[in-house]
């Protein structure tokens, strides 16, 4: 008889774990991770003034916006809190690392190619994100928020809401800007296709602004404008990576 051809998607070596490989396997990724975050988070404590004063606080003083603490031990939870945050942000692209180290046994060789890049491009998503949410979100609320309002009530923030604010909104932005990463993979599993994306480009058009009116402090569709054009664009860059995604599975 003759043999059997080798199947094209092959794994590769090593990749046949059973139960308790796997939880070992998750428990040294876990382990990983959390050493890649111990460091950054030791880097982000030497560098913590310069963080605090030249990051943190600058969109504030940009504005002239008063700053407060209103707890007893406020100001070092702010800094505890702000080392966390930088340290998880910078350790980011290495935790990622870790999950796809340990998905990737599961993984034919094939599928190894694309799984790569969307571990790079999610990382740069991440980080445009909150980019943007920081050079540019930020100050014009911040600006809003310093000028509204009567001279004769003082407008005192609290540190830890001011920074609970700034870490939501560059938060919230790193995870908008996974739109076309989002859409890349579950194109691939086929619960969305190029074509409903363009079909339904008006109705996300709509919700785009209704997202922008919400996150945009002042009335004005000017600055409505600024914060949508973005989402607009990562919608189209959506459709294009869904094209490309449809196109890679179909071959």
């Amino acid at each position: 008889m003759m043999e059997e051809p080798p199947e094209i998607n092959e794994k590769s070596e090593g990749e046949d774990l059973n139960f308790f490989g796997h939880l070992e396997e998750l428990r040294k990724r876990i382990v990983y991770s959390l050493i890649g975050l111990v460091v950054t988070c030791g880097v982000a404590g030497f560098f913590i003034e310069d963080i605090m004063n030249k990051v943190l606080l600058a969109p504030a003083t940009a504005v002239h916006l008063n700053l407060q603490n209103l707890k007893p031990f406020g100001i070092p939870f702010l800094y505890f809190k702000l080392i966390f945050i930088v340290g998880l942000i910078f350790a980011f692209p290495f935790i990622l690392f870790q999950l796809w180290k340990f998905i990737e046994p599961a993984l034919y060789i094939k599928e190894k190619k694309w799984a790569r890049w969307i571990t790079f491009f999610t990382t740069l998503c991440f980080l445009s994100g909150i980019a943007f949410a920081y050079y540019f979100m930020v100050p014009s609320m911040l600006g809003f928020a310093a000028t509204f309002g009567t001279s004769k009530i003082e407008n005192n923030i609290d540190i830890n809401e001011y920074f609970g604010f700034i870490t939501m909104m560059m938060l919230a932005a790193g995870l908008i800007f996974e739109m076309p990463m989002l859409s890349y993979v579950i194109t691939r599993f086929r619960i969305i296709t190029p074509k409903m994306l363009t079909k339904y480009w008006r109705h996300a058009t709509v919700g785009i602004f209704v997202i922008a009116a919400i996150l945009t402090p002042t009335p004005d569709p000017i600055n409505q404008m600024f914060f949508a054009i973005p989402l607009f664009v990562l919608y189209i860059i959506s459709i294009w990576v869904s094209k490309i995604s449809y196109t890679n599975k179909e071959n």
